[in-house]
């Protein structure tokens, strides 16, 4: 059996996969370069922009913005505190170059219309020292249809999942297409462009959940984000830089709430079992660590190593203690009804707006958090470039701020001619969060509208393409060949379908690369044997079978983490260090090592070969 598709050909200038925050950012600002010009920019989702990427559900904050205006903050200042929270290791220019530019962004989301939280000055009122109050369960819809009007509803494609990069036929170092196909009927659609920005945010399901079974894909992060924008990276032969560098963050247990407004806003405290307060208790345990450690505020890995190190000792559950928080301010309000109904109002807001779930676990264990505290947990790792982790392509920098080698022609531009990254994708540069993610997408637009002006002359490989379709297909034919050799579906000795495929890659990681299940513990000959088992497992996902449309996209969702989970391994194996104990630790090499691995790590791994090499690559800034 052979499925053929129908193939539509769409040509454009500039193409940004995925339609995330980086992605409406991207399109708004590479529309208003291109329009004079008479270039065509156009956007592909494989959902729909109005609810896709980590913002889908909505949020309570804007978690960076400088409030340069009021000269509250400086991009300076950012810069520092970044360095501090990644243990001294961070892309300081790309971080300056996002500060520096992120209150505009934030200034035209209020002017779109997204409420903000004000004080009575005018000024937007603060969660903390970067974050700012938002009545946010529309933003994303907002900052969609800014972005819709900007390119023009005819140059967005939704539904379409974006598999496959082709490279120029004359320069594989040059992009010159993709390729993807609708996930609603049977057609690929080749974009031919000139410049690409990848947009498709970052990697969960990589590890364990610790929801199961039906709560599968209860999970922190975005469920739908598995690694497309490093899948399209490595694909294409970019370097890739920090992939070591999962995120672990401590969340509300099964509803996986959000804890900034708690902590930040309501000053709430988080204790264990015995009532201790384990940044106090435990915080000798810090000087080790030094000189980031000893310093404030302590990096939230390290604040996750403290709350491990406690669990180990056998003194959990921790607990947020909300009811302590809710009754001091209801004290603080004089008990006037008002007052406690506009406290209760936004707790209840804080998940209304961007995690439901939490407020149905509330509901379900018969918690009211004025009256009850909240059992907390450390996730699963999650691969992310936008919130307190730094993994994704090794890109240019701003001229004016790159240091020596850190900028070769056009800002965000990774080591793939014309291949553009923002957000998730776009390494070493973390908190860039929703805003930040938005400018990144706006800083790389503007450079892929000039690229395009500068280099026009791309060729194409259509054998390429013939190939690539029947790529994509494979496992309709591998479905429709085997389907009748067994009176179930899921029982094939010939194929394995996306879901088993999906355990097993969740199976190796927890396993062998440091996952929750080993107290995110690993060594070399841990990550040795999880790399051979991750080979074993690339060739029988060769027999991944598709049943319908539907596991077609689940199987491009594996192979997008199968590139992303093989990349993370090599690098935690290459890093003999523990640099950032609370999201990962190397059993053999347990300690930080300042003089030989305040370094970054970088890797290619080379289309054709399927090889990979490392590299360490310095550390600079131009900011003290």
């Amino acid at each position: 059996m052979s499925f053929e598709p129908a193939v539509e050909h769409v040509e454009c200038d500039v193409l940004i996969v995925g339609g995330g925050m980086a992605g409406c950012g991207a399109a708004w600002e590479a529309a208003n370069w291109a329009r004079d010009r008479g270039l065509r920019v156009c956007l592909v989702d494989k959902a729909a922009i109005d609810r896709s990427g980590a913002v889908a559900m909505g949020l309570s904050a804007i978690n960076m913005y400088m409030g340069m205006q009021w000269g509250e903050n400086t991009p300076e200042d950012f810069v520092r505190y970044v360095r501090q929270d990644l243990m001294g290791l961070s892309r300081e220019d790309l971080v300056y170059d996002l500060a520096r530019h992120v209150d505009s962004s934030v200034h035209m989301f209020e002017e779109w219309g997204l409420p903000f939280f004000k004080n009575e000055d005018g000024r937007y009122k603060r969660e903390g020292r970067w974050q700012v109050m938002i009545h946010g369960e529309s933003y994303k819809p907002i900052v969609a249809e800014a972005a819709r009007n900007a390119i023009g509803e005819e140059n967005v494609y939704e539904r379409v999942f974006v598999a496959h990069p082709l490279l120029d036929a004359d320069d594989p170092t040059r992009i010159a297409r993709v390729v993807g196909f609708s996930v609603r009927d049977y057609k690929v659609i080749v974009f031919k462009a000139k410049a690409v920005i990848s947009c498709g945010g970052g990697a969960t399901g990589v590890y364990r959940p610790r929801a199961q079974g039906e709560g599968l894909g209860r999970i922190w992060y975005a469920p739908w984000n598995t690694g497309s924008s490093y899948a399209l990276e490595i694909r294409s032969g970019a370097k890739m830089t920090q992939m070591e560098h999962r995120l672990v963050v401590a969340r509300f247990k099964d509803g996986y709430g959000p804890v900034g407004m708690w902590f930040l806003l309501f000053k709430c405290q988080s204790k264990n079992a015995l009532g201790e307060i384990i940044e106090q208790t435990r915080a000798h345990e810090l000087e080790e660590w030094a000189p980031y450690g000893t310093a404030k505020p302590v990096p939230t890995p390290l604040r996750n190593h403290l709350m491990l190190n406690d669990i180990k000792d056998g003194r959990g559950p921790h607990y947020m203690m909300t009811d302590e928080a809710l009754q001091r301010m209801f004290v603080e309000a004089q008990q006037d009804p008002k007052k406690i109904a506009e406290i209760e109002s936004d707790a209840w807001e804080d998940f209304l707006d961007m995690t439901m779930s939490q407020a149905h676990i509330w509901a379900s264990q018969n918690i009211d958090p004025a009256k009850t505290p909240s059992e907390l947990i450390l996730t699963e790792p999650y691969l992310m470039g936008s919130h307190a982790s730094a993994t994704g392509a090794w890109c240019s920098g701003p001229e004016d701020a790159a240091p020596e080698g850190y900028f070769w022609g056009y800002n965000r531009m990774t080591t793939v001619k014309g291949l553009f990254a923002a957000g998730d994708a776009c390494g070493a540069s973390a908190h860039k969060f929703s805003s930040g993610s938005y400018t990144e997408g706006r800083l790389a637009g503007k450079a892929a509208v000039q690229y395009v002006i500068d280099n026009t002359d791309v060729r194409h490989d259509e054998g390429a393409v013939t190939d690539t379709i029947r790529e994509i297909y494979r496992p309709f034919n591998v479905y429709g060949e085997h389907q009748h050799e067994t009176s179930r579906p899921e029982l094939n000795a010939h194929y394995i379908l996306p879901k088993m495929a999906l355990h097993r890659i969740q199976k190796i990681m927890d396993e062998y690369g440091g996952g929750p299940g080993n107290y995110y513990m690993t060594n070399g000959p841990t990550l040795n044997r999880g790399l051979e088992l991750m080979q074993m497992f690339r060739e029988d996902a060769q027999n991944l079978a598709a049943r319908d449309l539907h596991d077609l996209l689940r199987c491009w969702e594996v192979w997008d983490r199968i590139d992303s989970a093989e990349a993370c391994l090599r690098h935690m194996l290459f890093r003999e260090e523990t640099r950032w104990p609370g999201y990962y630790y190397r059993g053999d090499f347990p300690k930080l090592d300042e003089e030989n691995w305040k370094v970054f790590v970088n890797s290619r791994r080379d289309p054709k070969s399927g090889e990979w090499e490392l590299e360490k690559v310095p550390f600079a800034t131009k900011i003290s």
